[in-house]
Formats: C-alpha cells, structure tokens, sequence
C-alpha cells in the first residue's frame, strides 16, 4: 500500500517548468480593510453567500457566523456543533460544509431554514491537521487542503496534499487530487527569480536555506479563470495552481499585513477577501480588487 501511494505521488508531482504568471491583484494594496468583531477573532474560514455576505468560522467554537459586509456587522450566527477545532467553510447551493481539523465534515443542511439539520461526515482522510475547504462547482465537489503531510516518514516530509470529495456520491476519492512537492515550489521561484525568505540551514546553520513550510490554511478556486488560489499562513505566502496541479504563480506576503490569513475567497466579480485572525491585535478581512494593479 505505501509502495502504491508513492508511485501515485510522483507521477503526480513531475518536473513543472512553468513561468511566474501575473494575477490580478496588488497584494500590497487593499481596497479595503474590515476590522472584525472580538467574537471572530480566531476567524479561520470565509466563504461567499452573497455579493455582500460572508460565512465565517473560527477555530474555537461550532457556530458558523453570518457576517454582513456593508454594515460591517454579524447579522446571524447558527450552531451546528460543540468546541473544536474549526478550519473551513464552503457554501454548497443551501447547505453550510464546515471542515474540522481531524478531515471531519459537517454539513448544515438547508441553513437559512428554521428545520435545519446537521450530519457530520468522516471522510477518512490520512493526514492529521487539514485547514483548506472550497467548493468546486465545476466538478461538484468540495476541495479539502491538508496542512501536514499525510504520513511518517522522510519521503513524505516535503509532500502537500489536497483531496477531492465526491458531493454526488457522499464519498471521498482515494487519492489526493493533487500532491505538491515543495522542492519543486522552490525550484519554481528559483528559476522565476522570486526571492524567498530565508532560514538557517539545519545541517549548516551557518548556510542559508529558503523558508517554505507550505501548510495549507485556505483554498479557492477563482470563479473567473478556475485556478486554485491557495494560503499558507504560517510562512506568508499565496501560490496560484492551475487545474492539472502546476504551479503558476508564488507571492510572498507582508507579515504585517497578513500576520496570520487563514481565510480566502472570491467573489463573482473578482474581488478577493483574505481574512486574518486577532492574535495582538483586531481580527480583520482585506479586499482586494481586480483593477486594483490600475
């Protein structure tokens, strides 16, 4: 079985010769910043409703909450579970998915509906901290990133994965939909001149090497170009991969400003919302237009 999985892996994986591809952003500039309330402060998850309503999650309580964009205000909150930890959320026609940490599912059905009701679904996942939930529409499917690697071992240590479930079928798919190996991420931005942050090397400290961790904390698919726009909070950056798995673009982000995003998504229009949890300071949500390069 292990043997299978990794030839799986590596044919996955091969040799991307892609070049750094621009996005529409200004990661640099928002349009608008959107300071929380306390009650979000451990935000971990977004989601679009509306053109101007997100569903967000934190990472501490089961409660999904309804937040109102233009009063800047949560107009609903809905219980689906008790404490735990809460990583994603994705809108599936009028259910709520919520992803838990441990790869579990719950799924609120009809939520806006005072006959609600909620099944928690098991979806075997291997790997231990999965942070990354998003619909597919395309392929009605929901998309789940996994922060960690998805077994012991060396020849797992630099391996990602992302792993389909089949909304049509209630099940998920075997094997990771995509696997990315973060030696291929760096020799990307190598090729493509994008500088990296830097560490002391573990085997000489005294060399160094790039900073990438690569632990997913939030996925979307753009609704206008269908790439996967994915964060990983805990190393700022923002990756771009096309529909096969390829890279095609890698941002370094400002710590500053995004001092710890787990949240993105996308509305129809293209603007794009990062949302960042407290820590010392206030929870908040960046907007980011498409013209905002103009």
């Amino acid at each position: 079985m292990r043997n299978k999985f990794l030839l799986v892996v590596f044919g996955l994986i091969g040799a991307p010769t892609f070049s750094q591809d621009s996005i529409p952003y200004n990661l640099k500039l928002e349009n608008q910043t959107i300071v929380l309330p306390s009650e979000l402060r451990e935000v971990s998850g977004i989601t679009i409703i509306d053109s101007k309503t997100l569903g967000c999650v934190q990472d501490e309580e089961g409660l999904v909450f309804i937040y109102d964009l233009k009063k800047q205000a949560i107009k609903q909150k809905i219980r689906f579970a008790g404490p735990g930890d809460y990583e994603g959320i994705a809108l599936v026609g009028k259910d709520l998915f919520v992803l838990r940490s441990d790869a579990t599912l719950f799924r609120i059905h009809e939520y806006q509906s005072v006959k609600r009701s909620i099944d928690s679904i098991k979806t075997g996942i291997p790997n231990k901290d999965n942070e990354g939930l998003c619909f597919d529409s395309k392929n009605k499917r929901l998309l789940i990133g996994s922060k960690s690697k998805i077994a012991k071992g060396s020849e797992y240590k630099n391996l990602r994965t992302i792993y389909a479930f089949d909304l049509t079928q209630s099940k998920l798919e075997e094997k990771p939909l995509y696997t990315y190996d973060i030696n291929s991420i760096k020799e990307f931005a190598a090729r493509n001149h994008i500088q990296l942050p830097t560490k002391p090397g573990k085997k000489n400290p005294s060399e160094q090497e790039a900073a990438l961790k690569f632990q997913l904390s939030g996925i979307y698919i753009h609704p206008k170009s269908n790439l996967l726009y994915v964060l990983s909070a805990s190393d700022y950056y923002l990756f771009v991969f096309d529909s096969i798995g390829n890279i095609i673009h890698l941002e370094v982000l400002d710590p500053e400003k995004f001092n710890k995003a787990e949240g993105i998504a996308i509305m129809p229009n293209g603007d794009l919302y990062i949302s960042n949890e407290g820590q010392t300071g206030d929870p908040k949500i960046l907007r980011f237009s498409e013209d905002s390069k103009n």
